[in-house]
């Protein structure tokens, strides 16, 4: 899909040089567009429209469902009546809640709802050192997302202070928040500014770049408004939400729009998919904040858009509280998400694959390969075998099947029902810890040889679709890499496939860390890179 950004990183910026949140692409001139360019200082934010003049950016300004802190309020424009909608009513004359407010069958106004939420939502302001002895984010090595936001590959030479801009969502009263990962990803520093203006320094309790999921505290902050929490898989197509958060830097900022369709995966936006989408107005700076429910209750933290321009087009997506929330339990007990692994490369069942193996369309979800020693071989699953249901819950397709088994959490026992020759069996797996968690970390040369420096996780549907990884190619993808390391050096990047070390055959994490222990000195790697194969040649 074109133009997966992420929403806060737009409206990074750095004290001593302005920066365009949405610079221009280099393009043939064209006539003047309304596109939202943000300009960020030492001292000073202001938004602006191009091409625009100013009657109508008052205009435009007015007719917006906002409510802004430090920001002028905008002059207010004469609005027509959209016409009654089912369930609600229009009032004219009651002024008590305005003219043309929409009231809800219960007496709640919009405005009543977002005055609920609103305290529970904040903003989070991130700062890193960006230098030689520094690796930039993931996000401003990927080249997708310096097409969008021409951020340079390598920071600039005697390093500088980058700040970025995000938001978060007050979930207890003990001041936990949570927020998404890549907000606050490496940051040296982390505040926290609530809508009263009281600000705080923010503790990273630990983040899961999987589900880009991260968790803050603040401490010894008192009458804060924690926000409730909803059953976000009872959340339907059509359901009407608000959209919270700090976009472009301008001020807390509310939208309202619908849920445009749920369950989204395989976006290639992070490893553990299942968004809401909605078309509330969500813009960089977004990333981290509430979307809610009419009733004032966390549907989903706001992650993702999709564009063109790098601002709204009317698609965004937001992680599910559930999801949210279990993620924030497991990081809260133990400082990370330790996820179950069943060992097993699975499919959606299409029609044609159902008439093939003679069962219903979408009667479960097929497996197309089992690992070797894996918990699922050992409990004796097969290739071919289709899972119909885990503990009771019906599988439909392959996204649901891979995030209940990883939510399920290593070390539990699991009961897989399986049709095998048109026969209905029962396994029960102990799930282990999922393999992308047990990659190479940053380890010592002592202990890794020519890949010290070198992160790599397996190869998932979401990672083959963001890197453009064709089916064929089989192996482990570099996550990371220590850009002061000798596979650096050497050439090895970020989203690089490594399919081979010295000859032999790596599929899966396990095979690497097996043949990284025997390359201490060096390492011939063939690698996938951007549509072809490579060798490169390591050596400490």
């Amino acid at each position: 899909m074109n133009g997966l950004v992420s929403l806060e990183q737009a409206c990074a910026f750095s004290t001593d040089e302005p920066v365009s949140a949405v610079p221009r692409v280099n393009q043939p001139e064209r006539e003047p567009t309304n596109t939202p360019l943000c300009y960020a200082t030492a001292t000073r934010r202001r938004c602006g429209m191009l091409g625009v003049p100013r009657a109508a950016q008052q205009l435009a300004l007015a007719c917006s469902l906002t409510s802004m802190l430090g920001c002028a309020r905008p002059p207010q424009a004469p609005m027509q009546d959209a016409g009654a909608r089912p369930g609600v009513t229009h009032q004219r004359e009651h002024t008590s809640v305005g003219q043309n407010a929409v009231v809800f069958p219960d007496g709640r106004t919009i405005a009543d709802v977002a005055a609920k939420v609103t305290p529970s939502v904040v903003n989070v302001f991130s700062e890193r050192k960006v230098g030689a002895d520094r690796q930039m984010s993931p996000f401003f090595s990927d080249p997708f997302f310096r097409f969008f936001f021409d951020r340079p590959q390598r920071p600039a030479p005697g390093g500088r202070r980058e700040q970025s801009l995000g938001s978060g969502v007050i979930v207890s009263s003990d001041g936990v928040i949570i927020t998404n990962s890549h907000v606050v990803a490496d940051a040296d520093e982390i505040r926290v500014a609530l809508k009263d203006g009281r600000e705080f320094k923010a503790k990273l309790v630990g983040a899961d770049r999987e589900s880009d999921i991260a968790v803050l505290r603040i401490e010894s902050a008192n009458d804060i408004s924690p926000i409730a929490i909803a059953d976000s898989s009872k959340m339907r197509i059509g359901d009407m939400v608000l959209a919270i958060g700090n976009p472009f830097g301008v001020g807390q900022t509310v939208t309202m729009g619908i849920v445009s369709a749920v369950g989204r995966a395989n976006m290639g936006i992070t490893d553990y998919e299942d968004f809401i989408q909605t078309d509330a107005a969500i813009n960089p700076g977004n990333s981290g904040g509430a979307l809610v429910s009419m009733d004032g209750s966390l549907v989903g933290i706001n992650t993702a858009i999709v564009s063109r321009t790098g601002g709204y087009q009317g698609i965004g997506f937001a992680i599910p509280s559930n999801m949210a929330m279990q993620v924030k339990d497991a990081i809260l007990a133990s400082g990370k998400v330790v996820r179950g692994w069943l060992g097993v490369s699975i499919q959606d069942m299409t029609e044609d694959l159902a008439k093939e193996m003679n069962v219903a369309p979408r009667a479960g979800v097929l497996v197309a390969d089992v690992a070797s020693a894996s918990p699922a071989a050992k409990a004796g699953l097969q290739r071919g075998d289709v899972i119909t249901a885990v503990d009771g819950v019906k599988m439909e397709d392959a996204r649901h099947l891979r995030n209940s088994v990883a939510l399920a959490g290593a070390g539990r026992k699991v009961r897989l029902d399986v049709l095998r020759d048109g026969r209905s069996r029962s396994f029960e797996v102990t799930l282990e810890e999922v393999q992308s968690q047990q990659g190479i970390g940053k380890t010592g040369p002592e202990q890794m040889g020519v890949f010290a420096g070198v992160v790599v996780q397996e190869l998932t549907p979401s990672l083959r679709a963001r890197f453009d990884v064709p089916s064929e190619v089989q192996g482990v993808v570099v996550s990371d890499v220590d850009h002061n390391s000798s596979a650096a050096e050497r050439g090895l990047r970020t989203g690089d496939v490594i399919m081979q070390v010295n000859r032999k055959e790596v599929s899966h994490v396990e095979d690497f860390r097996k043949v990284a222990r025997e390359s201490q000195q060096r390492a011939l790697v063939l690698i996938y890179r951007e549509g072809g194969a490579l060798f490169l040649s390591l050596s400490r």
